[in-house]
């Protein structure tokens, strides 16, 4: 048995999950969230307790630290030692097209993921921080780093070409990558094993969608298009991102006195969600709003909808024969009023949703078509630290060839 730490480390927080691994068991999982502000907190869960008390944590490191000593220390301790974490995965947003799969980290790895930050850095800047922070607490442990972009490097050029002159793309390597690959990965895997059937017999379209949302078409599991571009702006509405617009609209903002920090601010953190609606990102509190009659909030709502059934609809084209559209993410776990309106008017694409499974299925696995529907809809919870705890653990078997899976 060994003991893995997974670690995500976002600008402002650190999530964790200790794994017993290969049973995959989660031992304790939690938390640190306003790194850097007063105020900061950690939420831990062990043996189905929670706690949470305020903390100081200026910097991601200080935050590790805490995690650290409360696996190791109090009533939720999880360890005797910390040295009994034999390896540590890391979540890491942006590998370009470096790495195509999860990869021990080294002195060169790490310059390679610091290589990548311009093109995630809202998210690479930290996941850094957090090895450094790892790698300094946990000297003996085996380092890991697992790539949201690794799924989706098997993206045919068609489907990863700008229309952009090739020597502008060549030259900073422009081009779509995708996002949020370890859960597309799991869930494609679950959902064969659902069907009865191997990845590789089977055409799926991902949905995952959260704060932060993506969708992916997943032939023969292998990603061939996904909805998120060179960085996570592209594609769906999301909660405060814009998601697809006319790149034109920048230039006019810019033509009228906006600087392009704060156009990337006003795309990444002032629009999606929240900009339609200026009430909030949350889809719950926008359908409460919008029950009561808020117009914002309805619109929201609706163009929010209409994207990812726009996107339902390209894929379809783009695999010829569906065979399940998988639901996961909080949104589409939890939400069954919006599964619904997505999936609404669909008869001609053979998705036929059944109502009362789908409101009855919800942040659990699950069913939701209809009888006669051609399509399986499917509600698969994520599981993205699980398949980073899996990762790791066959790379310090030594079960994955970590030389095979990065181009220095």
């Amino acid at each position: 048995m060994m003991k893995i730490l997974v670690v995500n480390c976002g600008s402002s927080s650190i999530k964790y999950q200790l794994f017993e691994m290969p049973q995959r068991t989660i031992l304790g999982k939690g938390f640190v969230e306003r790194i850097g502000e007063a105020g900061a907190s950690l939420n831990h869960t062990a043996r189905g307790e929670t706690e949470r008390r305020v903390v100081e944590a200026a910097t991601h490191e200080q935050g590790l630290e805490l995690v650290l000593r409360t696996l190791t220390e109090g009533e939720g301790k999880l360890l005797e030692r910390i040295d009994e974490i034999a390896a540590v995965g890391h979540r890491v947003v942006h590998g370009a097209d470096q790495f195509t799969g999860s990869v021990r980290i080294t002195a060169d790895v790490l310059a390679a993921i610091e290589r990548q930050s311009h093109l995630a850095p809202l998210h690479n800047p930290p996941n850094l921080a957090g090895i450094r922070a790892s790698q300094r607490a946990l000297p003996r442990a085996a380092q890991v780093a697992c790539f949201d972009t690794a799924f989706h490097a098997t993206l045919p050029p068609v489907a990863y070409t700008y229309a952009l002159p090739h020597m502008l793309c060549e030259q900073f390597r422009i081009r779509r990558y995708g996002f949020h690959g370890t859960s597309h990965r799991y869930v494609s895997g679950r959902a064969a094993q659902l069907l009865g059937v191997s990845p590789e017999s089977v055409n799926l379209i991902t949905c995952h969608l959260g704060n932060g949302c993506s969708m992916a078409a997943v032939q023969r599991g292998r990603s061939v298009d996904t909805t998120m571009g060179l960085t996570p702006l592209e594609g769906l509405v999301m909660g405060t991102r814009t998601g697809d617009l006319d790149p034109a609209i920048l230039f006019y903002l810019g033509d009228n006195g906006y600087d392009i920090a704060t156009l990337n601010r006003i795309c990444n953190t002032k629009s999606g969600l929240i900009g339609i609606s200026g009430l909030s990102n949350d889809l719950r509190t926008l359908g409460e709003k919008a029950a009561s009659g808020d117009a914002r909030a309805r619109l929201a709502i609706d163009v929010f909808c209409y994207r990812v059934k726009k996107y339902i609809g390209a894929y379809v084209a783009v695999l010829g024969t569906v065979d399940a559209i998988v639901w996961t993410g909080g949104i589409a776990e939890n939400g069954w009023q919006i599964r619904a309106q997505c999936c609404a008017g669909l008869p001609q694409l053979g998705i036929a949703l059944d109502e009362q499974r789908n409101a009855e299925v919800v942040g659990r696995e699950g069913e939701i078509q209809a009888a006669g529907s051609r399509v399986k809809l499917l509600v698969i919870p994520t599981d993205e630290e699980g398949v980073i705890a899996a990762d790791t653990y066959e790379l310090v078997q030594g079960g994955l060839n970590s030389e095979q899976d990065i181009l220095l």
